[in-house]
């Protein structure tokens, strides 16, 4: 029989595990679960009998990977997918999915969650500003920054979006301004929401010479990833410019030095939170489970990001 691991230091919700349940079993699969694991050995051993993993942000390095000697597949139930050691997967013969445009909602609405927080002075009580009429910069538009786009209108926010990979009709078509440049996005928005994925070509690349351009008040929402953002760069900006403020999802490695002087102008989430509603859990859980099925009963490599 198949066996099916679902293996999540951060467990999805109950609902989702239920539903990733029905769609495994329906298929005549088995399903196992380690949740809430607190060290490696604990996921090397539960993947030994794995011919299915289905995995959040955990790590499946090497290790993992040749620890898995049954393994098929693996699958990351959201969009980012460099917890998985791609050229290990390759080499084992795994195939290696993600379920891109599952969590999108949930995080573009923890995006404004950050926002307003941040817009009403973390509710201090003293009066705040209003996110109407504010210029936003989408980096980026993927899944999630249409999802930004679109709930930013209803904010009644100027916005505008820089993607080299997407076609400047489809901006138009959504009635968001189509930027040309980073620079120039960066240079003409208050507001500033990443989501740009974590690569060779974008590590290190939200940087002092972009930052530095920003305008007054400037505003820099990093729901996508840490490795994304120049952290010495970041630093720098905080301590050239007062007006700056940084709201993230994920920790900066630096965490203490943002957390000291810059605690004004700093906010994170204690653990990344995008993807954690019941409703983005159970979209890309059940995703996850039916890409598993469609690739061992049809061979179907839909959503194969090891090619």
């Amino acid at each position: 029989m198949t066996n099916v691991l679902i293996a999540t230091d951060k467990p999805f919700a109950p609902i989702a595990v239920k539903g990733i349940r029905k769609v495994v079993e329906a298929a005549g699969f088995e399903l196992r679960l380690l949740e809430g694991y607190t060290s490696k050995d604990e996921l090397l051993q539960a993947v030994i009998d794995a011919d299915a993993l289905i995995v959040r942000s955990d790590q499946v390095d090497k290790e993992v990977i040749e620890a898995a000697g049954k393994l098929k597949i693996v699958v990351r139930a959201g969009a980012g997918y460099d917890n998985i050691d791609l050229q290990a997967a390759t080499d084992k013969g795994v195939v290696a999915m993600n379920t891109p445009g599952q969590n999108s909602n949930a995080v573009a609405e923890l995006a404004f969650g950050l926002m307003v927080y941040h817009a009403r002075n973390f509710f201090n009580g003293k009066s705040g500003s209003e996110l109407k009429g504010k210029t936003l910069g989408i980096h980026a538009y993927g899944y999630v920054g249409k999802n930004v786009a679109r709930i930013a209108k209803g904010f009644g926010m100027e916005v505008s979006a820089f993607d080299p990979f997407i076609p400047k009709e489809e901006f138009e078509r959504d009635g968001v301004k189509w930027i040309e440049t980073v620079e120039e996005l960066y240079k003409g928005c208050q507001y500033i929401s990443l989501h740009i994925p974590a690569n060779a070509q974008t590590k290190g690349s939200v940087n002092y010479a972009l930052l530095s351009l920003m305008p007054d008040k400037a505003v820099l929402v990093n729901t996508a990833r840490a490795e994304v953002i120049h952290e010495a760069d970041l630093l720098k900006i905080f301590s050239t410019r007062n007006d700056f403020t940084y709201l993230s999802d994920i920790a900066p490695g630096n965490l203490s030095d943002f957390q000291g002087a810059y605690a004004s102008r700093f906010f994170c989430t204690p653990k990344k939170m995008g993807a954690q509603t019941e409703e983005a859990n159970i979209n890309a859980g059940i995703a996850a489970a039916e890409q598993i099925v469609a690739f061992i009963k049809h061979g179907n490599r839909t959503f194969q990001v090891n090619k």
